[in-house]
């Protein structure tokens, strides 16, 4: 297939890496990033996610490796590139003394934006982030922290850019404030590009494409939240609620798979029913095929049926452990050639 017409990543990145002293920080990451795509950037504290935002960002320089936004390099044209990408850091700071519009204004001017530009943008900035009405008008200094990071967002937004990065844009705000962050981002979704760094997987598990997880300096996982539950999870646990006998039912489907364990078998309350959760080493195809067989024993009846899938907790643990895991042997390898 011919790739001639493919179009460029928004974000590139080959080979990354940055020290700090002796401390590697970023040790030769590499991704990229297409238009329209919301992915999270995710890793323990230390794992060098905030290392990559400000390389991103212009505000510090990689040592060795490339970045490309909208296929212009970071470090030829940084200027270029920065007319591409908004940023919302962490614990961004506002001056308390100015309105809200006032400083998108004043933002805006410093972004080069100018007459009636400046006033469209501000607008829609606005109107994208629910800052119209009062509370355009009223100063920072006494918003709410959910305001005040809508007040960043709308900041980062006034350019145009192609790619957003937000830096744990919901850390701190309440579940009402969260959910305006994410419909903010859904309803950019495919006009421009978030690289979404949060602590609160259930946020990212909630909006995102797709996730790069990384640890020590290196990417340990990237995919879909499905493409990383078929890597990490090497067992499917499926759920059934039915009337019949167990053994009978265990019989069945060990005939279908042999590695299927019963976990868990409960009453559901005044019914008759039991509610049975198994394990298989199996995938999830095997498993549909169990209940098909189960529906058309006459002996039993089926009432219920799901597929419990990890969720991104769980394969972020597990995919940071495999890192820490291979680091602390190479530490211990390094530890007993020494002594030696």
């Amino acid at each position: 297939m011919s790739t001639e017409n493919k179009p460029l990543p928004i974000i590139e990145v080959l080979n990354l890496k940055k020290r700090y002293g002796n401390i590697k920080a970023l040790n030769g990451i590499s991704f990229s990033i297409g238009k329209g795509e919301i992915v999270g950037f995710l890793g323990p504290n230390g794992a060098g996610k905030s290392t990559t935002l400000k390389i991103l960002s212009g505000l510090i320089p990689a040592d060795s490796g490339e970045a490309k936004v909208c296929g212009v390099d970071l470090a030829e044209e940084e200027g270029q590139v920065r007319n591409h990408i908004g940023y919302l850091a962490e614990n961004n700071p506002l001056p308390e003394d100015l309105r809200v519009i006032e400083y998108l204004k004043f933002r805006g001017m410093l972004k080069g934006l100018e007459g009636s530009r400046l006033r469209e943008r501000t607008k829609i900035v606005l109107e994208i982030c629910d800052l119209e009405r009062k509370v355009s008008e009223r100063k920072i200094g006494n918003l709410s922290k959910g305001f005040r990071q809508r007040v960043g967002i709308a900041d980062s937004l006034l350019s145009e850019p192609r790619l957003v990065i937000l830096d744990e844009p919901t850390i701190g705000l309440d579940p009402q404030q969260s959910a305006i962050t994410r419909k903010m981002m859904e309803r950019l979704r495919g006009e421009v590009s978030f690289l979404l760094s949060s602590h609160i997987l259930s946020e990212v598990e909630a909006c995102c494409d797709r996730m790069i997880i990384l640890s020590h300096g290196q990417i340990v996982a990237e995919g879909t939240l499905y493409n990383l539950q078929e890597r990490f999870v090497n067992k499917t646990i499926f759920e059934i609620v039915a009337l019949g006998n167990k053994i009978n039912i265990q019989k069945k489907i060990r005939i279908i798979d042999s590695s299927c364990e019963l976990l868990q078998d409960d009453p559901v309350e005044n019914s008759g029913k039991r509610r049975f959760i198994f394990s298989t080493k199996n995938s999830a195809n095997v498993a549909e095929k169990i209940v098909k067989a189960l529906v058309l024993d006459s002996k039993l009846s089926i009432y219920e049926f799901q597929i419990t899938r990890p969720d991104l907790e769980t394969i972020f643990l597990r995919a940071t452990k495999e890192n820490w895991d291979k680091s602390d042997n190479i530490e211990r390898g390094k530890t007993i050639n020494h002594d030696l």
